[in-house]
């Protein structure tokens, strides 16, 4: 579905909010399912349009693996320096929500409190497809999305992007969409999902103040088939890798981080992240501006765009263990699997 005007989701506004104190406080549900996510072993939980996050510091304070995404820049910036100072696992992603930039398959659970439906019918369409694209097989969505019976949507005056969707026009979400739906809507967008649990709830009280904020509480699963990486196209290839990261050498924005492995990239093949494919080198034990040796393991990152691969000298093997360890100084900071 083509829009009339394209602008992707828009990003909230964080410097028009004066008292940021509630938008700190996890909301009730999302402790219903950490605890409940934690009851059934799930691992990883993409906090979708974090804002200040509230949602994936309690994820992660659970034990979570938690990735956090948003489109705004000082409310990342937020997230991380509180992760940093707090000791918790929280990776940050500036993204637009429908454009994730993770593999198929990359998260056990989804929670999207009240961003998920800061959209238009267009991308709402593109959201759903993402959603279902990176959630596990059996992965769970936890969304909230705008009641139809709002005043917002009734209201004559409204700015409408289409049939579904209100532009507000003044404070921190000055011309950011939201999405109204009704039952029929929400059956139609969850088609390729099991709904497990639908409320409608409206919150009339609202710190001091009364007004009618219906919205829908949706929780659901999807069933799919799951997705298979195949590798077998390069693992075992000859590659020419150059070194630009060499052994000893400090990571140039994590003064922190010093490199114990040659680390570079293949030119002319191109990444999911759109730059030269990336390569750690193991079995040379001295720092090298070239390497020539063969790819015998490929790192899958699932919360990423960028797979990473693993290549040794020729006729030299490592084993699972001995490679995760040797490039665990990086992939700590992400959901990986790895191919051999």
């Amino acid at each position: 579905m083509d829009r009339p005007e394209d602008k992707g989701f828009v990003p909230f506004d964080w410097s028009m909010v004066k008292d940021r104190e509630p938008w700190l406080e996890p909301c009730e549900e999302s402790w219903y399912y950490a605890e409940k996510w934690l009851k059934e072993a799930k691992r990883s939980v993409l906090d979708l349009g974090c804002g200040l996050g509230r949602h994936s510091i309690l994820f992660a304070r659970y034990g979570f693996k938690v990735t956090a995404v948003d489109l705004a820049d000082d409310a990342l910036a937020h997230l991380k320096k509180y992760s940093r100072e707090h000791g918790l696992d929280v990776a940050c992603r500036k993204a637009d929500m429908e454009h994730l930039p993770f593999a198929d398959d990359a998260f056990d659970c989804i929670f999207a409190m009240h961003s998920a439906g800061h959209t238009d019918e267009a991308g709402m369409e593109d959201l759903m497809s993402e959603i279902a694209r990176v959630l596990k097989p059996n992965g769970t969505v936890f969304m909230t999305l705008c009641s139809k019976e709002s005043p917002s949507y009734k209201d004559p005056s409204a700015v409408r992007r289409d049939d579904h969707t209100v532009v507000l026009d003044e404070g921190p979400e000055h011309e950011v969409p939201h999405y109204f739906v009704g039952r029929d809507d929400i059956r139609m967008l969850f088609s390729g999902f099991e709904l497990v649990k639908v409320r409608h709830i409206d919150d009339c009280y609202v710190r001091g103040k009364w007004g009618d904020r219906p919205h829908y509480f949706i929780e659901a699963t999807i069933r799919k088939i799951p997705a298979a990486p195949d590798f077998s196209d390069i693992i075992g290839t000859k590659v020419r890798v150059t070194i630009d990261r060499p052994l000893g050498s400090v990571h140039p924005r994590c003064p922190d981080m010093v490199y114990p492995i040659n680390y570079g990239y293949v030119e002319g093949i191109i990444a999911g992240d759109g730059a030269e494919q990336d390569v750690y080198v193991l079995g040379v034990d001295e720092p090298v501006k070239e390497f020539v040796g063969t790819v015998i393991a490929v790192c899958h990152r699932l919360n990423d765009n960028e797979d990473k691969w693993i290549a040794a000298p020729e006729g030299m093997t490592f084993d699972t263990a001995e490679i995760l360890s040797a490039i665990e100084f990086t992939e700590r900071f992400y959901d990986s699997e790895l191919y051999m």
